[in-house]
């Protein structure tokens, strides 16, 4: 054997080692890839399912909405069919109609049923201003509206601008006719609007439980276009292509019911209920979660839920493309730097095979010690930077457990800070604030969207005001769902809001009674302008805001008087046009003395308000409709109706009854007719006659009389 073939032979050894690494090293790279491609498929169905949960919440709040708009529809027309005056009535007009052909217009009873039907239509949104006149010989339809018919479907009286009767109507009257409501399905009214209702049953009184007898029916039609689409809308809804809308089922077509995002008009679409459509897929899972086609082909990700009380279903979409961006666009990025750093360690491992083992361990090493020597320094500056926080800053775990606490975290429990980490914030800090904390980040873990709280705490006899933030912290780990949280005493901050608003209300107090001395004939108007406006805002239901700017404007809208002079004010004669105006300008005045007092609220502006009209021919900008803020509106009302039962110097008081029939006679005009109608039904059925009786009284010392709520 020569020396060539003895050198030979090791190097045949070394290249089949070489080449068995090298398949090893191959195989090693083709595992790690096919391994990264289900970890980024995994987290792309882990997104879709977040996606499920987050469509979901958006569909159960929407579909709650609209459930509750419905019954409510539903009630209003059933309290009505249950009124015993009302089925008295429509009793005596049915005999006096059907059986002894007296004309409608010559039964006393249809006037009452006519004005309880304008009444209840206003106050219940069954109704629809009607539109400016036109000159021309035209009869506009209705679209809105009560009515009673017979036992037939006979229309026997109606509220203003009710839609006449069509085959919608007389289906659902026919089918109520078991005694039962049944819905109007929305269809699409005469002027092209969307519009639905209600067929209800009345039954005569004088039959008895066992044996009722439908003696006629009670129709409320109303648009839905400004009530019940605006609720599929759903706040803070950031995402572009997301949409909500209502669908039912017709044979085997889907019918869209509310307008579309492409600017389809509601009514307007039909489609084949296909298996790929969106909208068929919400109407046969409601409930279930799919990725399908929109009505326009475009690929999106579905949820659908059924309406209780109709034939219709809601169904919540957003665009595939928009959903997954973020996520198609992490998962690609991932999946290029897995694969990167699988190739680097492939060629890592190949330098250390090269190189020899022993230098690369012992950079490797260097490196490692390098790394961690950073991160200590950048854990003691993190520890530095939190301690000088006035604020107590902890981090939890996915189990509620301490990973991180800053100095007056640790301060205000009996445990150091190192001792915290890794317990439990119930064993830190007692079950009931835990319990707190606890709701607090699961509910953040769900959607990953920061909250904050404000909570009184009382320790012995001292009561503490704390804020709480809950911030997701978004970690590369799987199973990593941290979440920081920052607590903020800011118990001087609400105390001293609380001192100012205390102060305010008594400089209030004491400029409305410095007012009411000045002028005896109107005193207490104030005190009582802004009482009958509390009531009638929480008649209507308005927003708080609304209800305390009422309430404050009230009660200064006089502080003006004090530049009118004291004998106009207790002028016992007729004012002259002149004196009324410069009483009159007196609220403008009152403005601008308030103009630049910090209220939080609009008073000023309202005040500014408070003589414009409905018609638009009021002062001093000519504002109309709804141009006119509601707080406005309202203490107009107000005003007017405490003026006229209230006894002047050159005046008497006006009846509660005469005030009614002028203030409706001025509705649409002066006044809005919905704060009109909710003033009459406080008066009405609220026991605001009692109430507020003794207006009528001669005036006395304003700080004598009681309050009257």
């Amino acid at each position: 054997m020569s020396d060539l073939d003895t050198l030979d032979k090791p190097k045949s050894g070394a290249y089949k080692t070489l080449g068995a690494g090298i398949v090893l090293l191959v195989l090693v790279v083709i595992a790690g890839i096919w391994a990264t491609i289900r970890f980024v498929d995994e987290q792309r169905e882990r997104d879709i399912l977040n996606w499920e949960v987050r469509l979901g919440i958006v569909a159960e709040s929407r579909t709650a909405s609209i459930d509750d708009w419905l019954r409510k529809q539903q009630q209003a027309i059933g309290t009505l069919a249950n009124n015993a005056s009302l089925q008295v009535y429509l009793t005596q007009l049915v005999i006096e109609t059907s059986e002894n052909g007296t004309a409608i217009t010559d039964v006393p009873e249809a006037g009452y049923l006519i004005n309880l039907l304008n009444n209840q239509a206003v106050i219940s949104g069954f109704w629809q201003p009607e539109e400016p006149e036109i000159r021309a010989n035209v009869t506009r339809p209705g679209r809105a509206g009560i009515a009673l018919t017979d036992s037939t479907g006979r229309l026997l009286v109606s509220s203003g601008n009710m839609p006449p009767m069509n085959p919608n109507i007389r289906s659902a009257i026919a089918e109520a006719a078991d005694g039962s409501p049944a819905l109007i399905d929305m269809y699409e009214g005469i002027d092209g609007s969307p519009a639905m209702g209600f067929a209800w049953p009345v039954f005569a009184v004088q039959d008895d439980a066992n044996g009722k007898k439908v003696i006629g029916f009670i129709i409320g039609i109303r648009p839905v276009e400004s009530s019940l689409f605006p609720l599929l809308f759903q706040p803070g809804d950031t995402m572009k292509t997301a949409e909500t809308y209502l669908v039912r089922r017709e044979g085997n077509l889907v019918q869209y019911l509310s307008p579309l995002s492409d600017g389809t008009r509601a009514l307007s679409r039909k489609l084949s209920a296909k298996e790929n459509l969106a909208a068929a897929f919400a109407i046969d899972n409601p409930g279930d979660f799919a990725i399908a086609s929109n009505y326009l082909g475009s690929k999106v990700l579905v949820t659908g839920r059924a309406i209780a009380g109709a034939p219709w279903f809601l169904v919540r979409t957003v665009f595939e493309d928009e959903a997954l961006a973020e996520t198609e666009d992490r998962l690609s990025t991932m999946l290029v730097i897995f694969t990167m750093l699988i190739l680097g360690v492939a060629v890592t491992i190949i330098a250390v095979w090269r190189h020899g083992t022993s230098l690369r361990a012992a950079e490797l090493a260097a490196r490692h010690k390098e790394t961690a020597d950073t991160l200590q320094e950048r854990s003691e500056f993190l520890k530095i930077v939190t301690d000088q926080q006035p604020t107590s800053i902890a981090v939890f775990d996915a189990e509620d457990k301490y990973t991180f606490a800053n100095r007056v975290a640790s301060d205000g429990v009996d445990i150091s800070r190192e001792e915290m980490i890794g317990k439990k914030v119930a064993s830190v800090l007692g079950p009931t604030h835990a319990k707190e904390i606890i709701e607090m980040t699961s509910l953040v873990r769900g959607d990953y969207e920061p909250r904050s709280k404000i909570t009184k705490l009382t320790e012995g006899e001292e009561v503490k005001v704390v804020r709480s933030d809950f911030i997701p912290l978004r970690s590369p780990r799987v199973e990593s769902r941290e979440v920081l949280t920052v607590f903020q005493d800011i118990s001087d901050v609400v105390f001293e809001r609380e001192r100012r608003e205390q102060v305010l209300r008594s400089l209030v107090s004491t400029l409305v009674g410095f007012v009411d001395r000045r002028d005896p004939f109107s005193a207490n108007q104030s005190r009582r302008v802004a009482a009958v406006a509390v009531a009638i805002a929480s008649e209507m239901k308005a927003s708080e805001e609304v209800t305390q700017t009422v309430d404050i404007a009230g009660n200064l809208m006089n502080i003006g008087k004090v530049l009118v002079p004291p004998e106009l004010l207790t002028k016992t004669k007729n004012l002259t046009k002149k004196e009324m105006e410069i009483i009159r300008n007196s609220i403008f005045a009152s403005a601008d003395l308030l103009e630049d007092v910090e209220f939080d609220l609009p008073v000023s502006a309202t005040l500014r308000q408070i003589h414009e009209n409905w018609d638009g021919s009021g002062q001093p900008r000519g504002l109309k409709g709804i141009e006119i803020s509601e707080a406005a509106r309202i203490i107009a009302v107000a005003n007017a109706f405490v003026g006229m039962v209230s006894p002047r110097a050159y005046r008497s008081a006006l009846s509660f009854s005469a005030t009614v029939k002028q203030l409706l006679e001025d509705a649409d005009i002066r006044f809005d007719r919905k704060t009109v109608s909710a003033l009459i039904n406080y008066l009405e059925n609220r026991g605001g006659r009692e109430e507020w009786q003794h207006f009528a009284q001669p005036p006395e010392d304003p700080e004598e009389e009681p309050d009257k709520k």
